[in-house]
């Protein structure tokens, strides 16, 4: 049946959304934005500082999260590290880019989803203690994850009370543990959403302070920063200044949505840390 359920949702789920008037997280909105990231990834023309008029119209920041990562990652083989479980999707693990790439997730809890079938491998640890040894991967991916770090995931991720804590700096041991990890000349992939910092219980948004404090900690021989922040007709890209006052629209404790009707974040901004 829930096999079935899924079929129905990503065969008219995208066209429904649609007629319905594309609201964030209504029926069929999971199912349209997989469809748009699968065709935007495939085009492999992604270009973070020209984004056509009217991208992710009204969908959440994985629309240019995953497409700036995967235009980044090099095609050779390679071993990569999915902190946090954001690749774990099979729409995202049929890509070419990823194909010769030995992958192992590190998530905090078990998922619905296994795709072992594609030679994932998966740990269930915290970040910011990890079991592998050092000097183990060639990259590592960490897209919307540091900022639930020491913060209360309870709420979505895990039933284990003692991950309902509330410190602000814990993702710095997790930045650090990156470092550990990646070989020399290894590349971190990471991003956070940015903007006036707020504390949301279950996660945080990083502001530029924030951002500098975590590159300090991994301490790389090369940056390239990048952002992207929504508007009412789309993602757009952008800049610190631009974004500094960004918000959240958290669909998890607000019914109603804003006026640009924001599905999640409000800017993002994308790292690549060079080791």
């Amino acid at each position: 049946m829930k096999r079935l359920s899924r079929w129905i949702n990503a065969a008219i789920g995208p066209t429904i959304f649609r007629l319905t008037g594309m609201r964030p997280w209504s029926f069929g909105y999971t199912a349209f934005k997989r469809r748009k990231i699968t065709e935007i990834v495939n085009l492999e023309g992604f270009d973070s500082k020209s984004l056509a008029p009217g991208y992710g119209f009204r969908l959440d920041e994985r629309i240019v999260e995953y497409p700036w990562f995967l235009s980044r990652l090099p095609s050779h083989p390679g071993t990569l590290l999915d902190a946090g479980s954001i690749l774990n999707h099979e729409f995202l693990l049929k890509y070419t880019g990823l194909a010769s790439k030995r992958i192992f997730i590190s998530t905090l809890a078990p998922e619905a989803e296994c795709f072992c079938r594609y030679g994932v491998s998966y740990v269930y640890e915290d970040l910011r203690d990890s079991c592998f040894r050092d000097e183990n991967f060639d990259w590592v991916v960490s897209l919307s994850t540091v900022e639930h770090i020491g913060m209360d995931n309870t709420m979505l991720y895990t039933a284990d009370p003692g991950q309902r804590e509330s410190d602000k700096l814990a993702y710095l041991q997790a930045i650090s543990e990156f470092r550990r990890l990646l070989t020399a000349g290894g590349r971190l992939y990471l991003s956070v959403p940015f903007g006036k910092h707020q504390d949301h219980g279950w996660f945080q948004i990083f502001d530029a302070a924030m951002v500098d404090r975590l590159i300090e900690t991994f301490g790389p021989t090369q940056v390239t920063e990048t952002h992207f922040r929504y508007s009412e007709s789309g993602w757009v890209p952008s800049d610190r200044g631009a974004s500094r006052d960004c918000t959240y629209f958290d669909i998890h404790k607000r019914k109603n949505y804003d006026a640009d009707f924001a599905a999640a974040s409000r800017a993002v901004v994308c790292l690549e840390l060079v080791k």
